[in-house]
């Protein structure tokens, strides 16, 4: 097989299988290459993935690209890349498979982070449920993926999720599926169920794991666990509980803490039991209701905790058989631990990591680091921080930063927790302060018009709902005023129109006169009733004053409704009212009380 730059420079461009031209590499992975392509039968562009020529003579290699194949092309779903043909190159030495597949016009959330782009949680939240979107399909048709990551997730143009790579992927009824065998590869460290790093058997809600992890670096540009090497990474994953993403990044609400730390639970008892159960919380959240992980008392219900001894797999997903376990491991009937299982649990995890680092060489990626996080450093500290991991450092870049204080280090590019080869040069962000917006007039513009543009603005708002003839949900008035000047950051005061929800006016204790003024002033009708004599049901007012209102003050009434005034018999005379309802004033010869 010839590389890009060889096939881009051929005169006639390369066939596969008499059908698929090549075009040009558009991605390599660990294993294969993938090109974007043209079918000639069907005039459509497609990606097409091929083994790369020093692995295709590796049986093992071969073995596990054809269960991509067959685990993708079993699956069919808008939220899943598409499998349409496979086949092999006999055009070398020794035959190359390849994958044909829908062509993803996109990019990966891994490019998406290593820009430093950050997502508001809303938006992080409807990726991770795109991603759940095809989980669910997988888990009930039997696959778990075990490889969910950053780069094995790409957004469209039109933002559609699209879960590609199942190169891992095994039936969840495959008795050997744990992630120790040899002919495997562990999967990517920083997204290592705990399970799947103590080398035990993995089910659904290992993907729902490694999704939290997904959802937490979305949230926070960086992957919960960070370390100079796989064997670091993997113990983390085992032992030490997650910093919530609140802690790293204040702007991160309350609700993604609950729902990726439930994600990430230690016992797979404890996390979510299915796709579907998950993406239901995320849409709980999303639409302000409670959470299946929702706070109590100032935690979480379902958080994360160090782990005192192995725990044992327990629960069904919903959609995956349950784990069988041997006669002495049921849950409740679990032997008291001593200290060897922890150093079978040492040799199970240094085992998986010494396949993973062979692998690695294999594939030529010994040499590669990850890019440590410096987010909240001064400049100096984290070059110290980037040169001590042989990494280059590049140039600096100011960005204003409402979390950040000025001079200090918002991120990378590449973004922190990414593999990169040794001596790679990284390019500084650094927080040039809050810095100063211009107030946009959102005045009469739609609630949802106003925050986008406030946004844009790099401010924030609160909203206050107030009684006004202007339509539902239309800002009337802001503070501070339009086209003035504030601190990035700021919080601008909306009041909204609840259009039709007026309330009473409050004329107890005015003379009648007054309150008629006032009345005759509102969209309401009223009558006038009256108490001859003051007593403890007129709460002590004057003769001739109102001393209540039916409905009361405040009340949210409609316009053109009728208000009941109460009045106080005048000492002298009985008072001949006028009153704006259809219906004439009632004689003072049949007082009612209120």
């Amino acid at each position: 097989m010839q590389d890009g730059n060889a096939v881009r420079d051929m005169t006639q461009p390369r066939m596969l299988g008499g059908r698929y031209e090549l075009d040009g590499i558009v991605g390599r992975g660990g294993m294969a290459e993938v090109f974007r392509a043209r079918d000639i039968r069907l005039d459509r562009i497609v990606a097409v993935k091929t083994l790369r020529d020093d692995l295709a003579r590796d049986q093992t290699f071969q073995a596990r690209f054809r269960r991509e194949a067959q685990s993708a092309a079993s699956l069919n779903h808008a939220s899943i890349v598409a499998v349409y043909d496979t086949g092999e190159d006999m055009a070398g030495p020794v035959p190359v498979p390849y994958i044909v597949m829908e062509y993803v016009d996109g990019r990966t959330l891994r490019d998406l982070l290593r820009d430093d782009r950050r997502l508001l949680p809303e938006r992080a939240a409807e990726i991770t449920d795109g991603v759940l979107r095809a989980l669910d399909y997988s888990h009930r048709n039997g696959i778990v993926h075990r490889d969910i990551k950053p780069g094995n997730v790409m957004l469209t143009r039109n933002g559609e999720v699209k879960v590609m790579d199942f190169g891992i992927a095994r039936a969840v009824s495959d008795a050997q599926a744990t992630m120790t065998q040899t002919a495997q590869v562990i999967g990517t460290a920083q997204y290592l169920s705990p399970e799947q790093a103590r080398g035990e058997r993995v089910d659904a809600r290992s993907d729902l794991y490694s999704t939290g992890c997904l959802l937490y670096e979305l949230l926070t540009g960086r992957p919960p666990f960070t370390g100079d090497s796989p064997v670091a990474i993997a113990y983390q994953h085992v032992k030490e509980d997650p910093i919530p993403p609140s802690r790293i990044d204040p702007e991160v609400p309350a609700w993604a803490d609950a729902i990726v730390l439930k994600a990430m639970a230690k016992d797979p008892a404890d996390r979510y039991q299915s796709a579907g159960e998950m993406r239901n919380d995320i849409q709980r959240a999303l639409s302000g209701a409670p959470l299946a992980a929702q706070l109590r008392g100032g935690g979480y219900t379902q958080a994360t905790r160090r782990m005192g001894a192995e725990t044992a797999m327990a629960g069904r997903t919903g959609a995956i058989p349950p784990y069988e376990y041997g006669p002495d491991q049921g849950r409740g009937g679990q032997r008291k631990r001593k200290a060897w299982p922890w150093v079978v649990l040492a040799v199970l995890v240094a085992l998986g990591v010494l396949i993973a680092l062979g692998l690695e060489f294999v594939n030529g990626s010994t040499s590669d680091v990850t890019v440590p996080s410096v987010r909240g450093l001064s400049v100096a500290s984290a070059k110290s921080a980037l040169r001590a991991d042989h990494l280059v450092v590049g140039s600096e870049v100011k960005q204003a930063s409402t979390s950040i204080k000025k001079g200090q280090v918002i991120g990378t590019k590449p973004a922190a927790g990414s593999t990169e080869p040794k001596n790679t040069k990284v390019q500084l962000i650094v927080s040039s302060g809050a810095g100063n917006t211009t107030v946009p007039n959102v005045t009469h513009q739609s609630l949802s018009t106003a925050e986008s543009l406030l946004r844009q603005a790099g401010l924030k708002w609160t909203t206050e709902m107030v009684s006004s003839a202007a339509p539902l949900n239309e800002v009337v008035r802001q503070s501070p005023a339009a086209n003035s000047r504030a601190t990035r950051g700021q919080t601008v005061t909306l009041f909204v129109s609840e259009h039709n929800l007026l309330r009473v006016p409050n004329v107890i204790g005015e003379p009648l006169g007054e309150a008629q003024s006032t009345l005759s002033g509102s969209p309401y009708n009223y009558i006038v009733q009256v108490k001859y004599s003051s007593g403890p049901d007129t709460n002590g007012y004057a003769p001739g004053t109102v001393f209540a209102t039916s409905p009361g003050p405040q009340h949210a009434l409609g316009p053109g409704r009728t208000i009941i005034v109460y009045v106080v018999q005048q000492a002298s005379s009985s008072p001949s009212p006028s009153s704006s309802s259809p219906s004439p004033s009632p004689s003072t010869s049949s007082p009612t009380g209120p």
